[in-house]
């Protein structure tokens, strides 16, 4: 094999990446697992899979716009409330209404909380949003945990199942496809966001938002419709949750569950879109496993502080930062091209049609 093939290869295995190799070993075992776990097992792996469209919808916030969300619940709980209504009392449930429903109201939600904290005159700071969104969560777990219509404190049951024409999607295989489906169609769409010239404002605004302000990007205006689009994420999970589920209470929209969302990703790595994916997996089905365990159950909230806490102080990138550098991370935009070659000192430089040249002085 000559030296350029083997160059050539050497920088197709380069230019491939951490982040290829892991999601393309994270499709794989997302295909194998229908033919190897019982279907118990994937009503749990599709329940992490939900959650971690909840996951990306935070990383699109914080891994690539710098905004310290605690609300990705809020838009999660909305929209998971809203469609068990429209299940419950108008018969309303296939897949084609629900999804949509689910995402417009996310959207709909995060654009006008984006209107309040993101877009005034002054640039806020990321405790003000993070406080925010905070306390919109809190208010409204604490409003459907009053409301007598909703359920209050006990929740609301989803009766009918998800639809798909006149076929039901009952949790397991199938709900699982169909959640495999959503996730991956999410997953390219926020993967093309975020390497789009709309992802390399995106990156200006990680390095230095004051400068891409002054060289006249609206950077609050970007900050809002990224916010707006994960709020759709979020409501979108939501949705799909709840008849996943068929139960919706107040724990779905509250702090709690918008900090977990948080942990997922800083565990998993913010910033790689697939690092908080795996970060569901491995906290999800971490609890899964140790809920059998009634001593080690009760400790389980201490022992995963603790964890965070050496993560956050020790590899602050996530456990993908151990195999994802820095540069991979905030990828590259445009076509590449090769940097032109520089003569070496004491040749001439002969152009032809064919290109430029390098000779030795003295050489005819």
């Amino acid at each position: 094999m000559s030296g350029s093939t083997k160059n050539a290869m050497s920088a197709k295995r380069r230019s491939l990446g951490a982040i290829a190799i892991i999601e393309a070993i994270l499709l794989l075992v997302l295909i194998c697992i229908p033919f190897l776990f019982s279907d118990f097992s994937v009503t749990i792996i599709t329940r992490i899979l939900i959650l971690a469209l909840l996951a990306i919808s935070f990383d699109l916030c914080w891994g690539y716009s710098g905004i310290l969300s605690f609300g990705q619940a809020l838009f999660f709980g909305v929209s998971a409330y809203a469609v068990t209504l429209l299940a419950n009392n108008a018969g309303l449930t296939q897949i084609w209404i629900i999804l949509p429903v689910g995402m417009a109201i996310g959207f709909v939600l995060a654009l006008t909380l984006a209107w309040c904290l993101l877009l005034g005159k002054r640039r806020p700071e990321p405790i003000f949003v993070a406080v925010g969104t905070l306390t919109a969560s809190y208010a409204a777990e604490r409003l459907v945990a009053g409301w007598q219509w909703v359920g209050a404190g006990n929740g609301m049951s989803v009766s009918p199942f998800l639809q798909i024409g006149s076929y039901d999607i009952e949790p397991g295989p199938v709900f699982y496809c169909v959640a495999v489906v959503v996730l991956l169609i999410v997953y390219l769409a926020s993967r093309y966001l975020v390497r789009s010239q709309f992802g390399l404002v995106l990156a200006g605004m990680r390095q230095n938002e004051e400068r891409l302000s002054y060289l006249g990007y609206r950077a609050q205006l970007f900050k809002a419709l990224v916010f707006s689009f994960a709020g759709m994420i979020a409501g979108l999970a939501g949705s799909l949750y709840a008849f996943h589920e068929g139960f919706v209470g107040p724990g779905s929209m509250g702090f709690t569950l918008s900090t977990y969302v948080v942990l997922y990703a800083l565990f998993g790595g913010a910033g790689t879109l697939v690092g908080p994916i795996i970060g569901v997996a491995v906290i999800e089905g971490l609890s899964f496993a140790l809920s059998d365990f009634d001593s080690i159950r009760s400790l389980w909230p201490v022992i995963l502080g603790a964890i965070m806490l050496v993560v956050v102080v020790y590899k602050p990138t996530g456990i993908l930062g151990f195999v994802v550098s820095q540069r991979e991370k905030v990828g590259s935009f445009g076509p590449r091209t090769q940097a032109p070659k520089i003569p070496r000192p004491g040749s001439q430089v002969v152009g032809n049609a064919a290109g430029v040249t390098e000779r030795s002085d003295g050489v005819a």
